[in-house]
């Protein structure tokens, strides 16, 4: 058995706000990470820490880019046992994106869209939530998400397990009590 890791953040951007106030939600980010120090975490979103209309395939890090650039984003992460399997399927879709990541794109109007519950896939096209179900499901991870995923939502899948809450930046696995 491995674990992988669901990341819910909240930057306090502007289109994080607004996210944040149309949806009412805690969270308007989620990443997934393949290992406990988080130096392997991934999402769709932010190329550029400066830019928010250039977004893509990212390799996210604690500290540097969007998150180095919002020092005070807030955050909750999550552990989940899978199985090695899944964790190498999960891998592997993740390598595959990343190999050919210039050929993905953002998925604004699924976005937009997911604030409807309304679904507009594109190909070679996700925005955070739609990618995390992706890899998830693809490795056949039962996740019990709705079809139009939204961060929030991740809280919800059965024998996850808080191991942190607070800002991102004090991520610290040294000091996380609960594993």
């Amino acid at each position: 058995m491995k674990k992988i890791y669901i990341v819910l953040t909240h930057t306090g951007t502007n289109l994080s706000k607004l996210i944040k106030n149309y949806t009412k939600d805690e969270f308007s980010h989620v990443s997934i990470a393949l290992d406990q120090e988080l130096k392997q975490m991934y999402s769709f979103g932010r190329l550029n820490p400066y830019n928010p209309f250039w977004a893509g395939f990212v390799h996210e890090y604690i500290d540097d880019g969007t998150f180095k650039r919002f020092h005070l984003t807030k955050t909750r992460v999550y552990s989940l046992e899978v199985t090695d399997e899944q964790y190498e399927s999960i891998r592997k879709s993740i390598q595959n994106i990343e190999q050919e990541k210039q050929k993905y794109k953002f998925n604004i109007l699924g976005l937009f869209a997911a604030g409807f519950r309304k679904k507009i896939a594109m190909k070679k096209a996700f925005y955070c939530a739609e990618f995390v179900k992706y890899v998830m499901e693809k490795a056949e991870i039962e996740t019990g998400l709705p079809e139009v995923a939204k961060p929030e939502d991740f809280k919800k899948i059965k024998k996850l397990k808080e191991i942190y809450s607070g800002f991102l930046k004090k991520y610290d696995i040294k000091n996380l009590t609960q594993m």
